[in-house]
């Protein structure tokens, strides 16, 4: 066995360990139903901050879902951050309070959230609940949240699911069922575990003394994602509420689409090669079963990457194989195929059925390929700054 032999079997062996989570994580959650919480513990006063940057398009409708489940004393704050738009004055008008902030330098939403949260200071809520300028919250999902999170002491994060737009094309529609099953079925078998979640960038709920300290002064493209991580380090890792719900729309115009989906990945990589080795060596050293899940889920690529680099991974265990009779990589390689193709079917037949149809989800490979140039972007053009997507006018 030569060594290029055993580096091919030492990468089967690494890419089975994402394979087998995703595996476990889909099967948890089409064998058993995760129980509603039963809700005892009383409304605390809550503060909704939704960070804005030119969201004259979206920002009413948000508004609207946050004031009909808002209780006396509640306060609903916008933050307008570096707005050229009429951002500022549609919150003022539809009855948010509104902050504004213009700082060219420090640019990004993580700034954004600091701000607003030293805004809240003077006059603390109990809890502070952030939702993105182009979503909407789910009716009592704000109860929802704030409730679960002071009678946890925990950050929680509600389901947050991005829904195809009237008129959307096949690589919307994949797009939905991957996000389906990231931000959905995924967090839903872990729950059944008890296992942590990762923050989702919006519908998350907060302390206020948690909050309030947190590290959020930052531009990085992915601040849920480390926030969540820092949670985890502190003894409070994030939880994940269903019952809670906020929806979004994917962009339709496909320059939105590609940016948004970049952002979101690149992050989400640099993140893994930044912070997993370190995760997993402080999980291990603290015997930290939360932050060992936590780091296992973290090091799940998204679903195009994975059956990228699994497919390709096999092509060559097949040359290898013919070329010299290897048969361990092949076995490795081919095993993660299998359970990663169990993994999709068993999601879609339970969960995504109503997104896309099963003859449309087989075209899935080749929306896989057309990614590639997304990939190697990472290596040789990472975006590390954050950058607002493009929306649909």
């Amino acid at each position: 066995m030569n060594a290029i032999e055993i580096f091919l079997i030492l990468i089967a062996a690494v890419l089975l360990v994402p394979v087998l989570v995703l595996f476990t994580q889909v099967l948890l959650s089409v064998l058993f139903n995760l129980k509603p919480r039963q809700l005892t513990t009383r409304r605390p006063s809550i503060a909704v901050i939704i960070p804005a940057h030119n969201e004259q398009v979206l920002i009413l409708s948000t508004i609207n879902s946050v004031l009909s489940q808002l209780n006396q004393g509640d306060r609903l704050i916008v933050v307008a951050d570096n707005c050229t738009d009429a951002t500022a004055s549609i919150a003022r008008t539809a009855g948010a309070e509104v902050v504004e902030r213009f700082n060219q330098q420090d640019r990004g939403k993580g700034y954004a959230l600091d701000f607003g949260i030293q805004y809240c200071a003077e006059n603390p809520p109990e809890v502070v609940i952030i939702v993105d300028a182009d979503c909407l919250v789910g009716a009592k999902s704000l109860y929802k949240l704030s409730a679960t999170c002071l009678a946890t002491g925990r950050p929680v994060q509600s389901l947050y699911l991005m829904k195809s737009p009237d008129g959307a094309g096949l690589k919307t529609r994949i797009a939905e069922f991957a996000w389906l099953v990231k931000d959905q079925v995924r967090p839903s078998g872990y729950a059944l575990l008890g296992f942590p979640c990762q923050l989702m960038g919006t519908g998350m709920a907060f302390l206020w003394k948690d909050i309030s300290t947190a590290n959020l002064a930052s531009g990085h493209i992915v601040e849920d994602l480390q926030l969540g991580i820092d949670f985890c380090r502190a003894g409070k890792p994030p939880l994940f509420l269903p019952e809670a719900l906020v929806t979004s729309v994917f962009p339709l115009s496909t320059e939105g689409l590609s940016g948004q989906r970049t952002r979101w990945e690149h992050g989400h990589l640099g993140v893994i090669l930044s912070e997993a080795p370190g995760l997993f060596a402080e999980a291990i050293r603290k015997a930290n079963l939360n932050l060992l899940a936590l780091a296992l889920d973290l090091i799940v690529p998204p679903l195009a990457l994975l059956t990228l680099l699994c497919v390709a991974i096999f092509a060559i265990s097949i040359i290898l194989y013919f070329t010299s009779g290897l048969t361990l990589a092949l076995w490795l390689v081919s095993s993660c195929l299998a359970l990663l193709g169990l993994a999709v079917m068993l999601a879609w037949a339970a969960f995504g059925r109503q997104v896309i149809s099963l003859a449309s989800l087989c075209y899935a490979p080749i929306y896989a390929l057309l990614k590639i140039p997304v990939y190697l972007n990472f290596l040789v053009k990472r975006q590390v700054s954050w950058v607002r997507s493009k929306r649909d006018e």
